[in-house]
């Protein structure tokens, strides 16, 4: 790596650090994929780990020595290396970084929906979570209880936003995920019907009386099991609940009557491992 001490913050170079929405850094290479932001050393070298190509770094000074170390058999000899004083990146992040390194990384093509469902035999589906803490939360729960992949409607957060990442705790980096392409209107198959075709019993986390508590025996005894996940407000549409195999529900106590979507997908997981 190459050390580049910095301390003026409006060289161009930093721009995709301070500057640049979310949404503009996924879009930055169209039409190629984007790049994203990583935080952290223990999150950037999960992603190193899982193939993503770092563009640049920013990090504090007393971060330098041990960057060195840890990354120098995964960093190209040419990569730049932006280091400032704390104050300096706190003027950017806005609060002061305990662990202060970014990571500038390019976007790999995501998989096919089918090449990451060849295999597996437990999913979880995530219809229109828009929240990037919840799809954070979900993406460490099913990468902690042994889920073979997640898989994201068209209107859910990206995984890849800075504080997904940070809230999964790289684990983004360690599951195989997609996002299913844009339905258009009147779209045959649709993403229930996707899903289904590749062998999965789909089931449905909803509340409505013809539902299954999840550990009813039925549900373990299936080969294949995708559980669909709907978002915080509005939960799943309609039509997904009402054409999955199964509409499923955690047995709650004290009148409550759901959990947060994070919470009820680590749960399920675990059940339905």
């Amino acid at each position: 790596m190459i050390k580049q001490e910095v301390t003026d913050l409006t060289i161009p170079e930093l721009a995709i650090y301070q500057e640049a929405r979310e949404t503009q850094l996924y879009h930055i290479n169209e039409p190629g994929p984007g790049i994203f932001i990583a935080e952290s050393p223990n999150v950037i070298v999960r992603a190193l780990d899982a193939g993503y190509e770092p563009l640049s770094f920013f990090m504090d000074t007393g971060q330098w020595e041990k960057a060195e170390h840890l990354l120098q058999d995964q960093v190209k000899d040419d990569c730049i290396c932006y280091v400032a004083e704390k104050e300096v990146m706190q003027q950017i992040t806005g609060f002061p970084m305990t662990r202060g390194m970014l990571c500038a990384m390019q976007r790999k093509e995501l998989p096919s929906f089918e090449e990451i469902c060849k295999d597996a035999r437990r999913i979880v589906v995530l219809e229109n979570v828009m929240n990037p803490t919840n799809v954070g939360a979900i993406m460490r729960s099913a990468a902690a209880m042994g889920m073979d992949a997640v898989v994201l409607t068209h209107g859910c957060s990206d995984p890849l936003y800075r504080r997904t990442i940070r809230v999964s705790m790289g684990t983004v980096f360690q599951i195989p995920w997609t996002v299913l392409p844009k339905e258009k209107e009147k779209e045959i198959p649709t993403d229930l019907q996707r899903i289904q075709s590749l062998g999965f019993k789909t089931a449905a986390m909803a509340l409505c009386e013809d539902t299954k508590p999840i550990n009813d025996p039925t549900l373990k005894r299936e080969d294949k099991i995708a559980i669909l996940m709907g978002s915080e407000s509005e939960g799943l549409k309609p039509h997904t609940i009402e054409h999955s195999d199964y509409r499923i529900k955690i047995p709650m106590a004290h009148g409550v009557d759901s959990l947060n979507v994070a919470a009820a997908c680590a749960v399920a997981c675990w059940e339905l491992q």
